[in-house]
């Protein structure tokens, strides 16, 4: 075996441990879940179905897995491609057809983005194809940098702290959507699925699009991510440790609500600092002192 196949294999065994923790730290997937992993053709979703299928034979439960994918009509879209491949591998999959193609490019002005209208058509069918197909987890491809993208965008062009969740309910409540990806970033997905030798779709309806303000905000992870290594895990990993109390948000916290303990409930004595805040202040003016 070549070393290039020994590393793709460590890496994959990486991979699945990661997918494997976000599936157990937020219950994606139960007994008896019939699982449709939505195949775009792009290495995210393609390595998703491989970590899937693996993690699908040493499970302690049983579930179902069936790849989807939504044929957008779009113009020299090599339509064999996907069932070739899941054919290949004895994957069950249904391919939706549905001229969402033709849609966005009617609906949006020549040069504007057609990501937001794209998403809520190919959501739409994906959601009425497992609605009418008892499909009970939706899986989708978004990997950690997506997650950490995610919440940028939506502080700086949305004005809230928001991002991806791993696993959610539909606005609908008919459908749970699941993230198994969320704990791994792009970089080593890319590698793997070049590992792998996936056979890669790009995706030519937004592609052209090189002014999205995920690409701007893309760029910036990664300079940060070059000049302070470990930057993007550290912002994700700040997601799993909310402090609503030390945020802002009224809905979050009952700020109004807020009452100083009566003193004999208080953790010190009245009117002196506990010994973890005079250890803190003693901290900050140790370091005072040397600048």
């Amino acid at each position: 075996m070549s070393e290039l196949s020994a590393t793709v294999r460590r890496l994959g065994a990486r991979l699945r441990g990661l997918a494997g923790k976000a599936i157990a730290d937020y219950r994606m997937i139960e007994a008896g879940d019939r699982v449709m992993v939505c195949l775009s053709g792009g290495k995210d979703s393609y390595t998703m179905l491989d970590l899937l299928r693996s993690l699908q034979r040493s499970a302690p439960v049983d579930f179902e897995l069936i790849a989807v994918n939504l044929d957008q009509k779009q113009p020299g879209f090599p339509a064999q491609v996907l069932p070739d491949y899941l054919r290949s591998i004895g994957v069950p999959y249904h391919i939706i057809e549905q001229d969402t193609y033709r849609v966005v490019k009617r609906l949006i002005p020549e040069g504007k983005t057609m990501c937001s209208l794209c998403s809520r058509l190919r959501r739409g069918a994906l959601y009425r194809y497992a609605a009418e197909n008892g499909i009970s987890k939706i899986a989708l491809g978004h990997h950690r940098d997506d997650i950490v993208e995610t919440l940028f965008l939506n502080l700086f062009h949305a004005g809230r702290l928001k991002a991806m969740a791993p696993k959610l309910r539909s606005e609908n409540g008919r459908h749970i959507v699941i993230r198994p990806l969320a704990y791994i970033c792009e970089r080593d997905i890319a590698r793997y699925a070049r590992g792998m030798h996936f056979p890669l779709i790009p995706c030519t309806l937004c592609g052209s699009q090189p002014n999205l303000q995920r690409s701007a905000v893309k760029a910036m992870l990664a300079a940060w991510e070059r000049d302070y290594p470990g930057r993007t895990e550290s912002i994700f990993t700040a997601l799993r440790h909310v402090q609503p109390a030390t945020l802002a948000d009224p809905a979050q916290f009952d700020f109004a609500g807020l009452r100083a303990l009566p003193a004999f409930e208080s953790a010190g004595a009245p009117g002196f600092m506990s010994e973890a805040e005079e250890a803190e202040l003693a901290g900050y003016s140790s370091a005072i002192a040397t600048l």
